[in-house]
């Protein structure tokens, strides 16, 4: 097994559908500007409320990535 070195960094990804929705807006929005992400965890877990309904989910998730060493 090789040995690697990460470094994490924590986003908040919002969606109008769906809690995995807010997660996978936040992954394709690092991996837009990150190389090396492979893994994720989420931290919280939160939403929007517009007249007595949910608006949006949000997350927040530490997103981790492969440091070229």
């Amino acid at each position: 097994m090789s040995e690697h070195v990460y470094k994490k960094l924590e986003l908040v990804g919002s969606s109008k559908d769906s809690i995995e929705g807010a997660i996978h807006n936040a992954i394709a929005a690092a991996g837009k500007s990150v190389k090396n992400v492979e893994w994720f965890e989420v931290r919280e877990t939160r939403g929007h409320v517009e007249n007595g309904k949910v608006a949006h989910f949000q997350v927040v998730v530490k997103v981790g990535f492969r440091v070229d060493v």
